[in-house]
């Protein structure tokens, strides 16, 4: 059976594949599952100093499955309480996601819980939250104007609308935007970079980074995972 997400190691970098194309890579329990075990198990190795997240085909992730949604645990896919924002925001290790394609709603959010983002010009993001009825319960709510400030959050969340790669640059949501064919060679690139620094005083940068707006974003985080656990626990009553 083919596994959903690959790992491959290259060097010193991880290479995290999201493997379901036929389906544009679309969230399901088993995806987390492996996807938070290949994470875990990715930073915890000492030889892996930066990773790398993309998906398989013509699509980074197109979001929860909904065929799953009423038959899946996504909200806790291994029994052990933990979620993406939790798997996420714990891994030391630098992520880097390469974004080709589509990553709509809960794949924009799982784009948006990495470190940042490159993207190739056929990059496109949505956030349908709203539009189909699905409660974010990944971040989306505080990640996003985190990446883009509040306003435009806003407008993105709202109107539903596609945002192109030039825009998600624009708006710096992406920090740069290539072709399809040099996407991921410029994302490992990147990651190599990485880890040729000081690995201590990198997390070190890296973790003050990220505490400068973490007391009120945590906060938010809190209160969206609440809410998306009474949601889900509806959905599969329904």
């Amino acid at each position: 059976m083919t596994s959903v997400v690959l790992y491959e190691k290259k060097g010193a970098v991880g290479l995290i594949t999201l493997n379901r194309p036929e389906r544009r890579n679309a969230i399901t329990q088993p995806l987390l599952t492996e996807l938070f075990n290949i994470v875990e198990a990715a930073d915890a190795d000492t030889e892996v100093g930066a990773l790398v997240l993309t998906g398989q085909g013509s699509s980074f992730c197109s979001g929860i499955d909904l065929d799953c949604l009423a038959t899946d645990n996504i909200v806790n896919p291994r029994g052990d309480g933990k979620d993406m924002v939790d798997v996420f925001q714990a891994c030391a290790t630098p992520i880097i996601g390469a974004v080709s394609g589509y990553a709509i709603t809960g794949g924009f959010e799982l784009a948006l819980n990495c470190d940042f983002l490159v993207a190739d010009e056929t990059a496109c993001f949505m956030d349908t939250h709203a539009r189909i009825g699905i409660h974010p319960g990944w971040g989306m709510t505080q990640l996003l104007q985190q990446a883009v400030g509040r306003k435009r959050a806003l407008q993105i969340s709202l109107t539903c609308e596609k945002i192109t790669a030039k825009k998600a640059f624009d708006w710096g949501l992406v920090n740069e935007v290539l072709s399809e064919e040099t996407l991921l060679a410029r994302a490992l690139e990147l990651a190599q970079s990485i880890t040729s620094v000081n690995r201590e005083m990198m997390q070190t940068v890296k973790g003050f980074i990220e505490r400068q707006n973490a007391v009120h974003v945590n906060e938010g985080l809190s209160q969206e995972k609440a809410a998306f656990k009474t949601f889900a626990a509806k959905v599969l009553k329904s």
